[in-house]
């Protein structure tokens, strides 16, 4: 099977890692990839050896020559099928493409936050399938209008054994300038606004005024820097909360941190929340989105209503002070990942979206 993926991601986080992992297993069992995304991206390099990677101009929602470029491509390349990973433009540009083409589509929607109606309407009616990555992604879809039978659900995976590997926890403490004996709080996001990192921020003096050991890290970076250094500094959390920036060592890093906290009022699923969980971390989250699928209350973590800071306050109190259950819900995130979010059991939900569809369609696949 020859399968063209277009991806309009720049960066190698979240999405475009989903699409690096599948990729990868689809190679593995003999498939052949194509992959268009952003010339020079970091997705490009990474899956060379996996993939005929394209390089092409792609300027966002607004690139309506997009549709040329992929056209042609799809024309050049004759895939059996063209698999849509991203928004950014690549969702209805890469749909018309492979409409005019004549190819078989599928797009995988990763987000949560709702569309209008009349826009899913229109632009799912470009897709054969529409692949959730989350239970909760394929509820909100529903209720916008997306017909039941193109829907499908594939969660997205973690190379858990990569996040499971011991560490040396005061080297990496040291790394990020945190001492040994302190409570090393990570929150592993973008920083923008549905992220919630403000609720953490609002939530912290109390906590901090009771533990003065608890440090904190947000790792991402986002437009949202600014503002939150401002509310760091105006809350006088400067010795407490640091903003540590986009890091491509967080294999390393998740398991020296004690807690991960993931505040957000929208998400998916949330990819650093299956890392945090494959590295032993118990995990604090808001119970939106997808998120109660990748933190279970009670097995590798506790959830609490969306923009309520005191019951985030409370849920991170009772893990400070029991060091026993945070090993329980450790191990317990680590036991979820292999069963459930395995990058096999990922590669293989794909694949069975790519084999009916054509089958669907009357087209041969191997």
């Amino acid at each position: 099977m020859k399968i063209l993926h277009v991806e309009g991601g720049r960066h190698l986080y979240g999405g475009a890692f989903q699409v690096l992992h599948l990729v990868r297993g689809l190679a593995a069992h003999g498939h052949e990839n194509l992959l268009a995304c952003p010339r020079g991206c970091a997705l490009a390099e990474a899956a060379a050896p996996f993939a005929e990677v394209h390089g092409l101009p792609m300027h966002g929602d607004a690139d309506l020559p997009m549709v040329g470029r992929l056209y042609r491509l799809i024309r050049a390349s004759r895939p059996d099928l063209v698999h849509l990973h991203s928004r950014i433009g690549a969702d209805v540009m890469g749909g018309i493409a492979a409409r005019l083409a004549g190819v078989p589509v599928i797009h995988t929607r990763r987000v949560d936050n709702p569309e209008p109606r009349w826009l899913v309407a229109l632009k799912y009616r470009l897709h054969d399938r529409v692949i959730a990555i989350s239970d909760g992604i394929g509820q909100v879809l529903i209720a916008e209008g997306l017909p039941s039978a193109k829907l499908r659900v594939v969660r997205s995976a973690v190379d858990h054994e990569r996040y499971a590997a011991p560490v040396d926890r005061a080297a990496i403490r040291a790394r990020l300038q945190v001492s040994a004996d302190a409570f090393l709080i990570g929150v592993i996001a973008q920083l923008i606004p549905r992220k919630g990192h403000r609720f953490l921020l609002a939530a912290l003096p109390e906590l901090v005024a009771a533990h003065p050991e608890i440090q904190v890290r947000f790792f991402g970076q986002g437009p949202l820097a600014d503002d939150l250094q401002r509310r760091i500094d105006e809350a006088g959390l400067g010795d407490h909360v640091r903003l540590a920036g986009f890091r491509d060592d967080l294999p390393e890093i998740l398991p020296a941190l004690d807690l991960v906290v993931h505040p957000a009022l929208m998400e998916g699923l949330g990819v650093s929340l299956l890392q945090a969980a494959s590295a032993g971390v118990p995990i604090v989250a808001s119970r939106a989105g997808g998120i109660p699928e990748a933190v279970r209350e009670g097995e590798n973590g506790l959830l609490v209503p969306p923009g309520d800071v005191a019951a985030l306050r409370a849920a991170i109190g009772t893990l400070l002070g029991d060091p026993e259950r945070r090993r329980a819900l450790g191990a317990g995130g680590r036991a979820l990942m292999a069963r459930e979010f395995s990058i096999d059991a990922m590669v293989e939900g794909n694949l069975a979206v790519y084999r009916e569809l054509l089958d669907a369609t009357g087209l041969v696949h191997t």
